[in-house]
């Protein structure tokens, strides 16, 4: 049964573009990752190993940050799946950015070059080369948009001014985020890695408390370049190589696919150079050998939960 379409006989199945998730006794949650890969907010691709990389990846940075701040994670009974504690989101989107890069319309790089130089409440200098690494992080906090639109860029101000988060948590989420990006950054120093930019997911516990969810620097939520070729690359003009889906991206511009109608079919050899750069994101980072899992089926996951549950 491929996963997609699995049902198990649990209450409150909720299905993401990329992940399946059902309600758990004690206040927890069962979250599976599939293999679809999605852009322009649609499901454009099924590449192999992904769901267990994204899964398997996010439990190993969990386990790796636990003395930066507490997550939401609590159990991983088998490769594409994990348990979490039941949290409640914060509303906000945290995008750390510690390179001038991006090709959106609201990415910081595009904004410089059109010439602004205060943007989302951080102040640029003049003469920054694209790509190159910002003296400082800076947080740019995005809203949480619902599915079909886009979020809203903000300022850090802004996340206070309208009460999306208050003061004091605000300030706890800040240095949280920073503190894991710095992690992240020695980390992929060591495997050979640039930590450019990254996305955070916060919320809290029933007692309030901050806990750090979703998933973490995995290649749909960081953006890594590959050290030993990014300065030629950059010399060259070029754009640096990147550990995430930027095989499918190129692939659907070239297609002229920006979202509408049914997304074109992508050629094999575009899924596994997309299937390549995750498992190869899983081994630098971990430093182990990736052993591919068979996608579970439903029963594989309830045998794998009655051990933990």
């Amino acid at each position: 049964m491929p996963l997609r379409d699995l049902q198990l006989d649990l209450p409150d199945r909720r299905e993401g573009k990329v992940r399946i998730s059902w309600s758990l006794p004690h206040d927890r949650r069962l979250i599976v990752t599939t293999d679809r890969l999605s852009a322009f907010d649609h499901v454009v691709a099924v590449v192999p190993h992904k769901g267990q990389v994204l899964n398997q990846l996010s439990a190993w940075w969990f386990d790796a940050t636990r003395d930066v701040v507490q997550n939401h994670l609590i159990a991983v009974p088998e490769p594409h799946s994990m348990i979490v504690t039941h949290a409640t989101p914060l509303p906000v989107e945290v995008v750390l950015r510690g390179a001038l890069t991006g090709s959106t319309s609201t990415a910081i790089l595009t904004r410089y070059r059109a010439g602004e130089r205060e943007i989302y409440g951080h102040r640029f200098a003049d003469g920054l080369a694209a790509h190159s690494s910002l003296p400082e992080p800076i947080i740019t906090p995005t809203t949480k948009a619902p599915n079909g639109a886009h979020d809203e860029p903000l300022s850090c101000a802004q996340v206070v001014q309208r009460s999306l988060v208050d003061e004091g948590m605000w300030r706890a989420v800040c240095a949280a985020a920073l503190a894991l990006f710095a992690r992240g950054r020695e980390v992929g120093a060591a495997a050979g890695l640039v930590l450019a930019d990254t996305k955070y997911e916060f919320g809290v516990d029933g007692d309030g408390r901050l806990l750090l969810i979703d998933e973490m620097h995995t290649p749909d939520s960081s953006r890594y370049w590959v050290a030993e070729t990014l300065a030629q690359r950059l010399a060259e003009g070029r754009e640096p190589e990147s550990l995430d889906k930027e095989p499918v991206r190129l692939a659907l511009a070239v297609a002229g696919y920006r979202g509408d109608g049914t997304p074109p079919e992508l050629d094999e050899s575009v899924i596994a150079a997309t299937s390549a750069r995750y498992v190869s994101a899983y081994e630098r980072i971990t430093r182990s050998r990736f052993e591919p899992a068979v996608v579970p089926s439903a029963d594989d996951v309830m045998n794998s939960l009655s051990e933990v549950v």
